[in-house]
């Protein structure tokens, strides 16, 4: 194919050729030639309501041809009727539709004439129908008795076919048919014998032409049926209709054929076209027809009857359909019979048709007319329209072969052929055109082509010369034909440059000459690069609802991008540009973006990048990933009592082979549509023997699991019931569980459903004290627990649990020893001691209880304490009880958050799950001295530009007796500069302010204060301040403390810190828990910073009364406890949390001493900086 180029005007041949090679080339009309009948009509029909008829006849010659025109065999003037319109140069005339126009019905042939010769058309029939219509007549009733065989005429007038006949009544309601009553194939209604319900007045025949949109009724036709005269005799109707069906019975006689046409007849039937042969009976019992073929077997595909039977249909018929066939019209009676004998004939049809073409003048002539037909057809040989005189023509002729030798340019004419049999005539013509002239190149001279590396390029020099021209191709300068293997001349002068390079590039000439003459012409070629494409992902893989975008890149040469064009295509199908299926496949250029990915959505998807010389494609097969198919079709086999094989289709995998299949089952009497996992067998296999339980109404369904997930689940399978049988199991986790010291309750899980095996399922259970007792008690219960009481405390017992149904017992039972009922300890640990560690903390040793003592399972030790008296000014407190506990076999313990230099009473006792023991004697202990806490506050009450005077107050706790301060203080800056920290001891333990001198003026300090006493220093309380300049006489506070901002930003301080001090106190009072890291914060203590391998217990304030605080008690009851400590929680679960070494961890609380004092918002305490 070629294309244009609109900017350069280069005619452009792609990689595929246009010409065919064997085709001789058309003779250009400039040169002179023979008529040749380019189109004409064929048989036509003039239809009434057409408003007028065209005659085709147009042909091609030079000198332009004139036409002339015969009717039935004799000329035909055109101009005979003014209702004939005719065109200049054409042989095509219009008749219009304008009065009588039978006149014009006939067979018309067109003859086109030049000096050189005439050419002939086929023949073209001219229908001119006529209006169909019955005549008018008086049709007589028909009076016939019950029996008689009738047939009702249609007689349909003639039209243009098809033809379709219906019976109908007046009210045009069909009258039924069947294979008593029915309709021939020429429109007459038979009836091969009548009822009395056969009567009407009505019966009327219609005839239909769909051609002439046309529909005719005949007059009504009326039926009379009676009884038979003679029959009258009767008594009863239903008699007379028996008697006279009676005396009408006789045996089968054909209507179609008729009688008259003796016992065969002779069909004949056009191969390929539709055979229709037809048998219709009368008789009483109305006869029943069938058919046979005599000669030969019946075609493969059984042929169809219609009609009931009565009419023998094959289409297409073929030689193999000849023969004869019988049909059999037969009754309880007789039979009567009928043979066709039929011939399949055909019209005429080419073996070998006469060829024209162009001869060069000395050469030879042989045409060639073959044709074969059923009969055999007759040929006739005619020139330029007329028949051959033998006598004159100078050649050879016969019947099937004309031949000339050494032509001249008089000889060239039109040679026909004419092919007749009955059945049709075919027409071929010949045009021996004899010319001598020189080459002529058809193909511009000029022409520009290009095409892309890689392809073939095809140079056009198509050539008309007589006699034959010699053809040769040269490229640039040279003047050497081109040879090489890379180039093929054809026949027509084209020239194949296969496989271009970028040097093939330039201009290229064609050369022609014969003995008459030479021509040439020249061509250009351009080769361009080649186009590349790349689809990434090239096989992508996606999982279903996910989203996958393909991109398309691609490479092209810079001269194609105006005809540069990307598409995409699914499996051969182009995809729309503008997004599908709701945006879900969205396509932009060169990027394809598919959104929930469908199953569907899986294929090959090719990206076409196409110009104007190359089209290319690059592919992306889509493979989508889903879960399996559920399976199917689900059978039972190989059944047992314990087993039974299931077996199954495996669903489509969707890309991912199926791992494994799992197995479930449902039993409707337990747990009815509930599904439970039987068993799972590799992704390969389709077959599984279930092992089954007994006493189990099963059915079964299977789940496919893949790399994606799990199928859903198949249809079930039948239902299959295992018979009962006696237990395989005994339950199993059996436990004693008591509430009480004399009782003990035996437990167990109890035996699943699908391990019952068979109805009434009980439990024997057998209990023995261990060492005491020989003989076994046993109870059979239908629960799962058994109690017992008055038994000794806390003793072992061997206990067996065995099941039993109705079909037996399950296996000899394990033996299990449990405890009866627990009890508290009766007596308290003893040796206690205290061993103080510093000032906060205490470690506590004891010896255990005697195992016998215990009277259960030994759950732990509880540690309480109280505080007696406060060593720094002696006052007896209140007791108030704090405990710890200690789980497991323990022997000691800490005690942490002791209030230092203060007297304290420490009692032990054990528990059990039934509770606490008695209290050991009461130990008392002293903790001594610690550092004090944070100074309350820290005020500048005056700043000078070389002093300042400070104000501090006391701690909040001192703990114990105070030695006095120590005041530190640092110049700092914005930068987070610091300068030496420098100290003042203030030995006055009553002091609780200082004057400081020989500061720096217009500095900014920052000054620390801490309180000490003889175990050292606690944590400092901190304040900030700038000393005022040279000149200055009022200090800092002074200068703004009667500033509206000042006064206002401290108000706004005030409200802030009211508000924050109320949120606090609402949150202790709702119980918050604290980080041990915040205790000690709180509560600074040197000497426990060395404890880290030390463990805690669970602390608790014994009172139940409304304090600040809250935490868990080792019951679970919620505790308050009025100290100032926070509460600290080490617990883990119930009890606490362990710690490497296995001791216990718990939350505690302490007691507020009552002669402390509150803090009233002293500075956040911070560790001074160091330059």
């Amino acid at each position: 194919m070629e294309m244009l180029l609109s900017t350069k005007g280069i005619t452009i041949c792609l990689f595929f050729f246009v010409l065919s090679l064997a085709a001789a080339i058309e003779i250009p009309l400039s040169v002179s030639q023979l008529p040749t009948i380019t189109e004409q009509s064929h048989a036509q029909v003039a239809y009434p309501f057409d408003e007028d008829f065209t005659i085709k006849c147009e042909a091609r010659g030079n000198p332009q041809p004139t036409f002339n025109w015969t009717k039935d065999g004799k000329p035909f003037d055109l101009s005979s009727d003014p209702r004939i319109v005719t065109s200049n140069n054409s042989g095509t005339f219009v008749i219009q539709n304008r009065g009588i126009i039978n006149n014009f019905q006939g067979k018309y042939r067109c003859f086109a004439s030049n000096v050189l010769g005439t050419a002939m058309s086929e023949e073209i029939e001219l229908i001119v129908p006529s209006v169909p219509k019955f005549p008018k007549e008086k049709i007589e009733p028909l009076d016939v008795e019950h029996g008689d065989s009738v047939i009702l005429h249609c007689n349909p007038p003639k039209g243009i076919p098809p033809l379709h006949i219906y019976w109908m009544n007046i009210d045009l309601q069909h009258i039924p048919q069947d294979e008593r009553v029915s309709m021939s194939l020429e429109g007459d209604l038979y009836f091969a014998n009548v009822e009395e319900s056969d009567s009407r007045s009505d019966y009327c025949c219609f005839a239909a032409f769909p051609r002439l949109r046309t529909i005719v009724q005949k007059m009504p036709m009326t039926l009379k049926v009676s009884r038979l005269k003679h029959a009258n005799d009767s008594g009863s109707p239903n008699a007379a209709v028996t008697k006279a069906n009676f005396i009408k019975e006789r045996k089968p006689k054909l209507l179609i054929p008729p009688e008259s046409a003796g016992s065969s007849s002779s069909v004949t039937v056009i191969k390929g076209g539709v055979l229709l042969l037809e048998c219709i009976a009368e008789g009483l019992p109305t006869p029943h027809l069938s058919w046979v073929k005599v000669t030969g077997n019946m075609p493969k595909d059984e042929p169809e009857t219609e009609n009931f039977g009565k009419t023998l249909k094959i289409d297409q018929v073929t030689a193999a359909d000849e023969g004869t066939y019988q049909c059999t019209a037969s009754n309880p009676m007789g039979r009567a019979r009928h043979e066709f004998h039929v011939r399949v004939e055909e019209p005429p049809q080419w073996l070998k048709k006469p060829e024209g073409g162009v001869y060069s003048v000395g050469t030879n002539l042989v045409l060639l007319c073959e044709a074969i037909g059923n009969p055999e057809p007759s040929i006739q040989w005619k020139l330029n329209g007329k028949p051959i005189d033998g006598r004159t023509f100078r050649g050879r002729i016969s019947t099937r072969e004309i031949s000339l030798t050494n032509l001249q340019l008089q000889d060239s004419a039109v040679f026909q052929c004419e092919a007749t049999n009955k059945h049709g005539t075919i027409l071929a013509s010949a045009n021996v055109n004899v010319l001598n002239i020189a080459p002529l190149i058809l193909t511009p001279d000029g022409e520009n082509y290009a095409t892309v590396v890689g392809y073939s390029a095809f140079l056009h020099c198509d050539i008309f010369a007589s006699p034959a021209a010699d053809v040769r191709w040269t490229k640039d300068d040279s003047i050497e034909p081109l040879s090489a293997f890379r180039y093929e001349l054809y026949k027509n002068g084209t020239l194949e440059i296969r496989d271009t390079k970028k040097e093939d590039s330039g201009s290229y000439a064609c050369w022609a000459a014969n003995s008459v003459g030479k021509t040439a012409i020249t061509a250009n070629l351009d080769i361009r690069d080649a186009t590349k494409l790349v689809v990434t992902p090239k096989n992508p893989r996606v999982l279903k609802s996910h989203s996958i975008l393909l991109k398309c890149q691609a490479e092209y040469d810079s001269h194609l991008k105006h005809s540069f064009k990307l598409s995409w295509r699914k499996d051969g199908d182009e995809l729309p540009v503008n997004s599908t299926e709701g945006g879900r496949i969205i396509l932009d250029r060169d990027t394809l973006f598919i959104s929930s990915v469908l199953l569907e959505d899986q294929g090959v998807y090719s990206c076409v990048a196409s110009t104007a010389l190359d089209t290319i494609e690059a592919e992306a097969q889509l493979i989508v990933l889903d879960v399996p198919d559920p399976p199917e079709d689900l059978q039972l086999s190989e059944n047992q009592n314990r087993s039974v094989r299931l077996s199954w289709k495996a669903g489509a995998s969707h890309n991912s082979p199926v791992n494994e299949s799992i197995i479930e089952f449902e039993e409707n009497h337990w747990e009815p549509e509930t599904w439970q996992e039987l068993i799972r067998v590799p992704g390969n296999d389709t077959t599984a023997l279930l092992p089954l339980s007994p006493y189990v109404n099963y059915q079964f369904r299977v789940v496919s699991v893949n790399a994606v997930g799990r199928s859903q689940p198949s249809k079930p399978s039948l239902r299959y019931a295992t018979p009962p049988a006696a237990p395989d199991k005994n339950p199993e986790n059996i436990r004693v569980e008591a509430s009480e010291p004399n009782e003990m309750v035996m437990k167990w899980e109890p035996l699943k459903p699908t391990e019952r095996n068979g109805p009434g399922l009980e439990y024997k259970v057998s209990w023995r004290q261990r060492g005491v007792e020989t003989d076994w008690n046993e109870e059979l219960v239908k629960k799962h627990s058994l109690s017992v009481r008055n038994v000794p405390t806390f003793v072992p017992y061997e206990i067996k649990v065995q099941a039993v149904n109705n079909l037996g017992s399950g296996p000899e039972p394990n033996i299990t020893i449990g405890y009866s009922g627990e009890d508290v300890p009766d007596a308290a640990p003893s040796g206690v001691t205290v061993d103080v560690v510093n000032s906060t903390l205490v470690k506590v040793s004891w010896f255990g209880i005697p195992r016998d003592r215990v009277r259960g399972h030994l759950r732990g030790y509880k540690v309480n304490w109280w505080k007696t008296r406060s060593m720094l000014d002696g006052k007896r407190h209140h007791p108030e009880k704090h405990f710890l506990t200690f789980v497991g076999e323990r022997k000691y313990g800490m005690i942490p958050g002791l209030e230092p230099f203060s007297e304290f009473r420490l009692t032990v006792s054990g528990f059990t799950s039934r509770g606490d023991g008695p209290e050991s004697s009461s130990v008392v202990f002293e903790t001594p001295e610690g550092v004090p806490e944070q100074p309350r506050f820290l005020r500048i009450l005056n700043f000078d530009k070389d002093s300042v005077t400070l104000s501090w107050g006391l701690p909040k706790k001192a703990n114990g007796h105070l030695t006095g301060y120590i005041l530190q203080y640092q110049i700092i800056n914005e930068t987070h500069e610091v300068g030496a920290l420098s100290n003042v001891s203030v030995a006055n333990r009553s002091a609780l302010s200082w004057h400081l001198a020989g500061l720096s003026p217009s500095t900014k300090y920052k000054f620390y204060i801490k309180a000490c006493t003889a175990k050292g220093c606690g944590k400092a309380a901190t304040e900030e301040g700038l000393t005022l300049a040279q000149g200055t006489y009022a200090g800092i506070y002074e200068g703004i403390s009667t500033q509206g901002w000042f006064i206002g930003l401290m108000c706004a301080i005030a409200l802030l810190t009211l508000l924050l001090l109320t949120i606090c106190f609402v949150r202790r009072n709702k119980g918050g828990k604290y980080s041990v890291k915040e205790k000690e914060d709180l509560h600074p203590d040197p000497e426990a910073q060395s404890i880290k391998d030390e463990i805690f217990g669970e602390y608790s304030d014994s009172d139940e009364k409304p304090l600040k605080g809250s935490l868990q008690s080792l019951n679970g009851d919620i505790k308050a406890t009025g100290s100032a400590d926070s509460l600290v929680d080490y617990g883990e679960g119930e009890h606490g949390m362990f710690n490497e070494d296995g001791s216990f961890i718990g939350a505690y609380s302490g007691s507020k001493e009552k002669g402390s004092v509150e803090s009233t918002g002293s500075s956040t305490a911070t560790f001074p900086l160091h330059a």
